[in-house]
């Protein structure tokens, strides 16, 4: 492997790490103080404990990503201060409904953004994530933000469902076992569309170390 290459796969582990790492760091913590007993106070407790390490596991992200890539998209802004205003709302009042809502907010805000720029003809997507691939027509970034801003809404339909029929620990898995999957299969699934369009058979990779944050 070459230096350039080798480079290229440390980074995209490291977005991987930005992205996904602050939501482990959430779930662990819930878990190390959930009650063996279930109790509302104690749950409550977890929740919050959770909620403090997520935050700054966020914060984190963004200051590492800038130390690390030089550079901190809007979209990554955006989420990590959504992170942090709603998981203040969730300690202070002490309700897990904020922090659920979190997702269904940042998910549903790309997704509008996306399609009213495809409406108006401009790629927001590009200017989102400040990312260019090699090749890709402008076309092809105009379908790619329209097709992340219609799987952007049907996330926030998804968090929405999940979050009124499960438990919060049953929905914090979710994110890992529901999200976490369906954005890298929908990931991969827009390569095929991206290399019609002109993406370069060596940018491929540079796809899914700039997919958009989910967390």
């Amino acid at each position: 492997m070459s230096q350039s290459e080798g480079k290229k796969a440390a980074s995209s582990w490291l977005n991987v790490a930005v992205d996904y790492g602050p939501l482990l760091v959430f779930l662990g913590v819930y878990r190390m103080n959930a009650p063996a007993d279930p109790s509302p106070a104690g749950e409550i407790g977890a929740i919050i404990y959770g909620t403090g390490a997520f935050m700054i596991a966020a914060v984190a992200a963004l200051a590492i990503s800038k130390w690390r890539l030089g550079k901190v998209s809007p979209m990554l802004w955006f989420s990590t201060a959504l992170i942090v205003g709603f998981g203040s709302l969730t300690i202070f009042f002490g309700d897990p409904t904020f922090v659920q809502l979190k997702p269904t907010i940042i998910y549903a805000s790309f997704g509008v953004v996306l399609l009213a720029g495809f409406a108006l003809g401009k790629a927001m997507l590009k200017v989102l994530l400040e990312a260019a691939f090699e090749g890709l027509s402008d076309e092809g970034w105009l379908k790619l933000s329209r097709n992340w801003g219609v799987f952007f809404l049907g996330l926030a339909i998804l968090n929405e469902v999940l979050r009124a029929q499960m438990d919060f620990e049953g929905w914090l898995w979710a994110k890992i076992w529901v999200f976490l999957p369906l954005t890298f299969l929908f990931t991969f699934s827009q390569l095929p569309m991206l290399l019609k369009h002109g993406l370069s058979f060596e940018e491929k990779d540079e796809v899914l170390k700039d997919e958009p944050p989910t967390g």
